[in-house]
């Protein structure tokens, strides 16, 4: 029995003494381990320290700033060779970030521009049909305004009693053939042109009879009559004004801002509301050399042809004017331009977790893009997506600061020495806000 005991006591003895073993020989190799490989950073190469509120002053050693704040330092491969402008973001960072790029391509700028429009009558179209002579409206065929008319039929029917001598002079050398006679005819017949009388007209008059037919120059409706049957009224007197519809302007006013792309000939669609799935193309007339300063917009005015007539004056219509600066610039998603108030900058993605803030010159945006007039090239590639971001992570403020401020020539500053520091500071032009001393953590110079 005493040897079962004793072997028991013996056993347990050998467990614990190889647990104490193993215990000892881990953690003496931890322990080597541990003092044996500093720290990944104590093998990188310090640039400068500087305060992360005034990144872009920097100080030869470690320590608090004038700020009061616990200086950071600068490792050489954080700056991508030390260039201005550029930062480095570790590589899993970035694609924790879901940082997206793309390349810049080079291309005019297209823009369709939708604006409501108005359908208006062609004045160039519009005819305006007087009295020759003092007359009398003997009969009218057109009885109110906007009657259509086509071309060639009657509108009215006049007497005329100038017509009289004139008609009766040109009948009666009608048949005469010397010489002073068909000088005679041909004065008589221009006499009755110029009165307004057509040759059919003049060859169809009676002896006496001095009535003619007014007849419609062209297609349209009318759109003035000032005069009724049997009135009476004076050489030079408007009898009515027909307006053509073959022809219809619709005119659009463009905000100021949109209307750089567009000049006569750019291709316009039409839509009106009463003609649905009815699509009318042609192109921009003119843009009238006026701007509305109330509403800051230009007229834009377009012809379209109108056969059947289904378009009609006072109509609403909507525009798509197919604009293009025609000029060929590097194009970038618009949500890849960062506005800071002062300038416009995009990020250059340069690989390897670099990235570059390039100062850029925007141009017109459109369709969710935005040209580039400078700055930027064709086939370079910037980020689209988590730019800012980028710009937390990786103190891109400091960089785009020491773009302009030039890092290169950015003095180093010694700290303050430590008696300064122990001593309660305040922020410049704020002498009652004591700043935190050495007490408060930080390194000794």
């Amino acid at each position: 029995m005493k040897r079962i005991v004793l072997a028991i006591v013996c056993l347990i003895v050998l467990v614990a003494a190889l647990i104490g073993a193993y215990w000892a020989g881990t953690t003496r190799s931890g322990s080597q381990q541990t003092s044996g490989a500093p720290p990944a950073s104590m093998h990188r190469k310090i640039l400068y320290w500087y305060d992360p509120m005034v990144p872009e002053q920097h100080f030869n050693h470690p320590g608090l700033s004038p700020m009061g704040m616990q200086m950071v330092p600068k490792y050489a491969d954080e700056t991508g060779g030390a260039e201005p402008g550029v930062v480095r973001i570790d590589p899993r960072v970035v694609e924790n970030l879901g940082v997206r790029t793309t390349v810049v391509k080079i291309a005019p700028l297209n823009e369709t521009v939708r604006v409501p429009a108005t359908v208006a009558w062609d004045p160039r179209e519009s005819v305006t049909i007087s009295a020759r002579v003092s007359e009398i409206l003997d009969r009218l065929y057109v009885r109110a305004p906007f009657d259509t008319v086509k071309k060639g039929e009657p509108l009215a029917e006049v007497l005329a009693p100038e017509w009289s001598a004139a008609a009766a002079e040109y009948r009666a050398l009608a048949n005469v053939q010397s010489t002073d006679a068909r000088s005679l005819r041909a004065a008589a017949r221009q006499r009755l042109r110029v009165l307004g009388m057509s040759d059919g007209e003049i060859a169809g008059l009676r002896d006496g009879h001095a009535q003619i037919v007014l007849r419609a120059p062209i297609n349209g409706v009318v759109a003035q009559l000032p005069v009724k049957q049997g009135e009476q009224v004076a050489a030079g007197a408007p009898l009515m004004t027909l307006n053509g519809l073959d022809h219809v302007w619709v005119e659009a006013d463009v905000p100021q801002a949109q209307i750089g792309g567009i000049a006569a000939g750019t291709p316009i669609t039409v839509t009106v509301s009463t003609l649905p799935g009815k699509v009318f193309k042609g192109e921009v007339q003119a843009v009238l050399p006026d701007v509305d300063p109330a509403t800051r917009t230009q007229r834009v005015r377009i012809e379209l042809p109108n056969p059947h007539h289904e378009l009609a004056p006072g109509m609403f219509a909507e525009v798509a004017i197919h604009a293009s600066t025609g000029t060929a610039h590097p194009l970038v998603p618009d949500g890849a331009v960062i506005a800071t108030g002062e300038a416009t900058r995009v990020i250059v993605a340069e690989g390897q977790g670099h990235f570059r803030a390039v100062p850029v010159e925007t141009g017109h945006s459109a369709n969710g893009e935005t040209a580039i007039l400078s700055g930027l090239h064709g086939g370079e590639r910037i980020v689209t997506s988590g730019q800012f971001l980028i710009d937390s992570e990786a103190s891109l403020s400091g960089a785009l600061q020491r773009l302009d401020a030039g890092e290169k020539s950015a003095p180093a500053y010694s700290a303050p020495a430590p008696s300064e520091k122990n001593k309660s500071q305040s922020m410049p032009g704020m002498p009652s806000m004591p700043m935190p001393s050495d007490s408060a953590g930080g390194h000794q110079p």
